[in-house]
């Protein structure tokens, strides 16, 4: 039995942040340069009383009735989220009651960002491929937006809300659904997005510039921090390496690809990646500018969109790359 990716949906928030919003509170970024720096026009908040759980359910909900999916034919319930209700409960168990999954079926939380999704399609792979599950829904969802400080206009204009819900299928097929998956972590960058409070610990111990007053900010309870210089180094270093070793690992070429489909951090970020791989334009999928970086959800929702576009099509041989905070980042090849 192979595992493959049989239906997704994704779920954004209705409130929305335009740049005209933003550009009106920091009257020194025009609208025209906020858009040219990030690519992203408008991103979708989570209102006061909205989190993960009722973004993952309502993506986990479209899925389900749309594609006409019985929840008692759910073996197993993945959730990526950074941003979770609460320490404990698993945001997954909220998930799993929320969307009235049978009592005997798994439920389980990935602590991952912007590699999350990877991840979890490398776990739902593994759970299928050795017996454990046949129908393994993989639910993406953060609510980074609660964490970034209102006055720090270099990440308010970046991150967007959102969810994804993708279900993994056992097929009976010697075609490989999901493969040639590679993975990297460098713990050592820890500290380069970091939200360094809320937590046990204090995010100073790993990253010292974190602190509020060390960027001209009072604090507003979690003060989400990034280091963008040594994010996008990191980015340029590592992604062309996974890249070549997930070519490598399936024995194919660049051309072999026809469509590629990375973590949606900035346009600017992802036309410098697309330009250093060489890869041509109407190969490389860009779907960032209503939605902003929606962390572990922008790969599923920019799937999603290629697929609304047409832009993405059955058959197809698709590599998604997630990379970011950790730092960690996971590449594979789909056969949608």
């Amino acid at each position: 039995m192979q595992a493959r990716i049989v239906a997704i949906e994704s779920h954004l928030p209705e409130a929305v942040l335009t740049n005209e919003d933003l550009s009106a509170e920091f009257p020194e970024w025009s609208v025209e340069k906020i858009s040219a720096k990030t690519g992203i026009h408008r991103r979708h908040i989570a209102g006061e009383d909205e989190f993960s759980s009722d973004l993952a359910i309502a993506a986990g909900r479209a899925l389900l009735e749309r594609r006409g999916i019985d929840p008692e034919t759910i073996d197993y319930v993945i959730v990526c989220t950074q941003s979770p209700d609460y320490f404990l409960p698993t945001t997954a168990c909220i998930v799993h009651a929320g969307l009235g999954l049978r009592q005997n079926s798994g439920a389980a939380d990935l602590n991952l960002g912007c590699s999350g999704y990877v991840y979890a399609l490398g776990q739902a792979k593994g759970l299928i491929e050795s017996g454990q599950a046949s129908r393994v829904l993989v639910i993406t969802a953060d609510t980074y937006t609660k964490f970034v400080n209102p006055a720090d206009k270099s990440v308010r204009t970046i991150f967007g809300d959102g969810a994804a819900a993708t279900l993994v299928a056992a097929e009976d097929t010697e075609t490989e659904g999901i493969g040639a998956i590679t993975y990297g972590t460098d713990g050592t960058g820890a500290g380069h997005l970091v939200v360094p409070h809320g937590g046990l610990r204090r995010g100073t111990d790993i990253a010292p510039k974190s602190a509020p007053a060390a960027r001209d900010l009072e604090s507003s309870g979690y003060d989400l921090f990034m280091d963008g210089p040594e994010i996008f180094n990191f980015t340029l270093r590592v992604v062309p390496e996974s890249v070549q070793a997930i070519l490598e690992q399936a024995e194919l070429g660049l051309d072999d690809i026809d469509l590629f489909v990375f973590h949606q951090a900035n346009a600017f970020m992802l036309e410098h990646l697309r330009k250093k791989l060489k890869v041509p334009t109407e190969k490389f999928f860009v779907a960032l500018a209503e939605t902003g970086n929606t962390v572990s959800s922008s790969i599923p929702i920019a799937l999603a969109e290629a697929e609304r576009q047409g832009a993405l099509r059955p058959g197809m041989r698709v590599m998604l790359l997630g990379f970011g905070v950790g730092l960690s980042w996971g590449g594979l090849i789909v056969t949608w």
